[in-house]
């Protein structure tokens, strides 16, 4: 087995004492980006199949992928603050080269076709305002370069983090709706399940697209790249809790809001553009508009989002520098790893007739296959003493991550089965 690749130098750490506004202010980031990220077009676009094809019947699902979203983006931050290390350096030190190699190429090969989705996103919410995407993707895809590229890591945050709050959009389009919240909360605490393709098919997209693997490799990279340390995890453990909570709220709002107009006057969509469409007549312009506007604003983040994790575990697994207060010099593969993902993505959104659709559900495969290893993997090492010292998980803390694994594994079998049989 190779050496480890070396831990990354925390220099100027955040310093903090007790649990006080400011002190929560300074550690917020890894969790609410990663967290809501998620949130992409790809998410928005199967939680509005949800509420378009099922209602409020299976909101519950999406109950329980934010449980799982808080445990596993717990456990990546952990790891990142504990070892000093992203998810991709620690997998090849823990399971050696081989290992770590299929995981990049996977990781690298779905990020980049879910940036492809999220300029995708920026395309289809700019055409509802009647810009062509021949001017709104190489607009997003300077903009997010140049955000990187020329700012600090504390600005680079901020600004994501104030994109962010585009997501309240959909709380309000989801309001204006004007959703049935009894049929709602049923919905939310009572699991049912229809027992055809399709139903298991959007379970397993919600779970997948909800806890999705570059968010978990994010999560732990961003925490590293801050420099946090043991002593801010409770600080830190407030700010996933928040990041993935608010993660289903938004998901929940975006169901109700399709639930309470496309499900109940029997309209089918393909994509989340078509929700922000039909919605108009049903639930009025401002909610469409709102629907709209939150499309752009998460394809947008996204789009940040993606190509920086990329980038993190490029350098991750080859054991360079991977900072984002690094200069060009110092970071060299860093940066052309986030420009060559962003260009590529953008690039393959401006080809003519090129089948986003079909790129969309192949890396979203990807991304339901690489999960179940990659969460395997985490369990791994987050049991393993002799990296996570004190830190390591309790054997009912092994147990409660394995059985939500377990369930995951059933999704994707399920899937895989009715898939098979037809």
């Amino acid at each position: 087995m190779a050496a480890p690749p070396p831990q990354r130098t925390r220099t100027h750490p955040v310093r903090r004492r007790g649990i006080t506004l400011g002190a929560l202010l300074a550690v917020l980031g890894p969790g609410l980006l990663a967290g809501l990220s998620d949130d992409d077009p790809a998410g928005i676009t199967t939680y509005s199949l949800l509420g378009a094809d099922h209602g409020y019947q299976l909101l519950w699902v999406l109950l329980l992928s934010t449980v799982a979203l808080v445990m596993f983006h717990w456990l990546a931050a952990r790891m990142g603050v504990v070892t000093g290390q992203g998810l991709v350096g620690l997998v090849r030190q823990r399971y050696g080269v081989r290992v770590g190699a299929l995981v990049l190429a996977a990781l690298v090969v779905a990020n980049i076709g879910t940036t492809c989705a999220e300029f995708a996103g920026v395309a289809a919410g700019m055409e509802l305002f009647g810009v062509s995407r021949n001017v709104s993707v190489p607009t997003a895809a300077i903009l997010v370069s140049l955000l990187v590229l020329r700012g600090s890591f504390h600005r680079i945050e901020h600004f994501l983090l104030l994109l962010s709050t585009v997501f309240l959009a959909y709380i309000v389009s989801g309001v204006l709706a004007k959703p049935d919240w009894g049929a709602a909360v049923e919905g939310l605490l009572i699991p049912t399940m229809p027992t055809n393709a399709a139903a298991i098919a959007i379970v397993t997209a919600t779970v997948g697209t909800t806890l999705a693997p570059w968010g978990l490799s994010f999560i732990q990279s961003y925490a590293v790249d801050k420099k946090l340390r043991p002593e801010d995890l409770k600080l830190e453990a407030v700010d996933v809790v928040t990041g993935a909570v608010l993660t289903g709220i938004i998901g929940f709002f975006v169901v109700v809001a399709c639930a309470a107009t496309l499900h109940r006057d029997g309209r089918t969509i393909t994509d989340a553009a078509d929700a922000a469409v039909a919605l108009q007549p049903l639930a009025g312009q401002a909610a469409a508009t709102l629907f709209a506007v939150g499309l752009v604003g998460a394809a947008l983040l996204g789009a940040s989002v993606l190509p920086l994790s990329t980038a993190y575990s490029v350098c991750e697994y080859a054991g360079s520098q991977a900072a984002l207060d690094d200069s060009f010099s110092d970071a060299t593969t860093f940066y052309v790893t986030f420009g060559v993902v962003t260009a590529l993505g953008a690039g393959v959104v401006l080809i003519p007739s090129a089948p986003l659709v079909t790129i969309l559900v192949f890396t979203q495969v990807i991304n339901a296959v690489l999960l179940i290893p990659l969460l395997c993997a985490m369990i791994g090492i987050g049991r393993d003493g002799a990296l996570m010292g004190r830190f390591r998980l309790s054997a009912g803390a092994v147990r409660l991550y394995g059985a939500v694994t377990a369930l995951i594994i059933a999704c994707v079998a399920a899937l895989g089965i009715v898939s098979v049989t037809g």
